[in-house]
């Protein structure tokens, strides 16, 4: 069985991620979307909220498994036997860190890194953008799925 994991911290969950978690579940039987616990960090959704909004706007792929991991990455694949990690790319400075991650991760335990450029619509988007235009008031109705709209409404105050 192909099983690859899509790590990150989906604070919220954007189209963007969702495009890549898309496209991996073409190429892989499983894939493992992995929610990163930061607890140096406070998210806008608790990490309970962000794992229930994945599963949600990801049911319709049917072979994603989402689920929370703290620590090192590659321990995360080692654990569940997981080969590959997919991530997206949006420009060359997100490949400049991505490449020492991924050389860093094969070095410690072989796992290989698979880097899928982003769709040109989403290659600006990222959480912490779409969380600063809310918060704002800016509509960011057309980058995030409906579900994660409807939170982000709910829980961001109006100005």
């Amino acid at each position: 069985m192909r099983r690859a994991v899509c790590p990150g911290s989906f604070d919220p969950i954007t189209n963007g991620h969702l495009d890549i978690i898309g496209r991996a579940s073409k190429l892989y039987d499983v894939v493992h979307v992995a929610v990163m616990i930061n607890q140096s960090k406070q998210g806008l959704f608790s990490i309970e909220e962000r794992i229930e909004l994945i599963r949600e706007v990801t049911a319709e792929f049917g072979n994603v498994q989402v689920e929370s991991f703290h620590g090192l990455l590659v321990d995360f694949c080692k654990q569940r036997d997981i080969p590959a990690i997919v991530k997206g790319l949006r420009a060359v400075s997100d490949f400049d860190y991505e490449l020492q991650m991924a050389q860093m991760n094969n070095g410690l335990t072989g796992v290989e890194t698979l880097f899928v450029p982003t769709n040109p619509t989403y290659s600006f988007l990222s959480s912490s953008l779409v969380k600063e235009v809310a918060a704002w008031g800016g509509d960011v109705s057309h980058l995030v799925p409906p579900a994660v709209f409807a939170k982000l409404t709910e829980r961001l105050p109006k100005k």
